[in-house]
């Protein structure tokens, strides 16, 4: 049986445009086009986006691809939760696997994410508004990451059962681990100060300066090689340069990083670290506060993570991720926490396990048990 969500979707869920570029060669310009849901990406905008990469990726005549989403407050504001959730809640109500797709959802999501990392052509991405899950997945495999002043980025899946995915984990293997930490277990939002000073972002332009961006890129005379890299950071550089908030994180390192110096041993350990850095400011006693309400297992499965990932590869990275996912999909927190934030609202998930202390080590290590015979991404090429 095929998950649907029960509301209609437009056939035009994806835009492309190729623009022709003064060395007649084309920019591929893909648009996520679901305004209402903050570009959510949902299964049938990724198979219509997988192909057309692929197709880009190959052509001598497209010189790079552009990634943006519809409407000016979000590229992509993450999965199209609630159609996993009307799965899930099928799923779970026969007790047994009857709707696969929050499986087949979560592959092709990962899969498309890991292509983008691997595309041969600069791949551009501007992240304005709202960048989160699986919007921080695309924006976080391209090769050109924009932010603006209006830029919101985060992780926030432990408030709702799941855990940072979509290549997030890849992410958090690059910062330093009072960063990643703070960040996986609380889901604080980030500015694009922040992003730039964490190498999440590699550019900054205006929120009105998409149309001068693709303008600039229009004139390059597109070669091919590596003298492109500097004509594209010529390009960006000609987009006026916004007035930026300063970055939390960047006020606050001094304070976490003496926190957790190093990842400890436990969850708990890590948690408390943390909640110990109450009362200091505004911005972290918010973190704070997600992940006093964030599922424990969530938070736990976080921490296992960021102990797993510092010696794995792209590829195995993703498929450490679609385990885990493919267990928070099958097990109950993931659709009660769907339930009780975003479908009835009522703010008071009921958590399989109610805290870390309670929570059993086994159960937190079997979402990183590979729940079929073979991983659906075992064909991922090695780095």
């Amino acid at each position: 049986m095929t998950g649907l969500d029960p509301r209609p979707e437009s056939a035009e869920v994806v835009l492309f445009e190729e623009r022709r570029a003064a060395s007649g060669h084309l920019l591929g310009i893909a648009t996520l086009n679901v305004e209402a849901t903050l570009n959510a990406l949902s299964l049938p905008m990724i198979e219509l986006l997988a192909p057309k990469l692929a197709a880009w990726n190959t052509r001598a005549d497209i010189a790079a691809i552009l990634l943006r989403g519809a409407g000016e407050r979000a590229f992509c504001a993450g999965g199209d939760i609630q159609a996993l959730y009307y799965a899930m809640q099928r799923n779970h109500a026969a007790r047994q696997l009857i709707d696969d797709y929050p499986d087949r959802f979560f592959a092709a999501e990962y899969r498309v994410d890991y292509a983008i990392h691997r595309i041969r052509k600069p791949v551009l991405c501007f992240g304005h508004g709202v960048v989160m899950g699986g919007g921080l997945g695309l924006f976080g495999a391209s090769g050109y990451r924009l932010v603006t002043e209006r830029s919101r980025i985060a992780m926030p899946e432990v408030t709702i059962g799941l855990v940072p995915d979509a290549g997030a984990s890849w992410i958090l293997k690059g910062l330093p681990v009072s960063y990643a930490a703070f960040l996986g277990m609380t889901g604080s939002h980030l500015n694009a100060a922040d992003a730039l000073h964490i190498g999440l972002a590699t550019h900054a332009i205006g929120a009105d300066g998409w149309p001068q961006l693709v303008e600039h890129l229009a004139t390059i005379h597109w070669r091919g090689d590596s003298q492109d890299d500097a004509a594209i950071e010529q390009a960006i550089s000609k987009c006026a340069p916004p007035a930026l908030a300063d970055s939390p994180l960047v006020a606050h390192r001094a304070a976490l990083e003496r926190a957790l110096p190093e990842l400890p041993e436990t969850a708990v350990a890590a948690a408390g670290a943390l909640l110990a850095l109450a009362g200091q400011d505004p911005w972290i006693d918010r973190g704070l506060a997600a992940l006093r309400r964030g599922c424990p297992t969530s938070v736990a499965i976080v921490h296992e993570q960021l102990r797993r990932v510092g010696d794995m590869s792209l590829a195995d990275t993703y498929r450490m991720e679609l385990c885990i996912a493919t267990h928070c999909a099958r097990n109950p927190d993931f659709a009660e926490g769907v339930r009780a934030l975003i479908v009835a609202k009522d703010n008071s998930p009921k958590w399989r396990f109610p805290d870390l202390v309670t929570l059993p080590n086994d159960y937190v290590m079997g979402h990183f048990e590979p729940p079929w015979p073979n991983n659906p991404l075992d064909d991922l090429e090695e780095e």
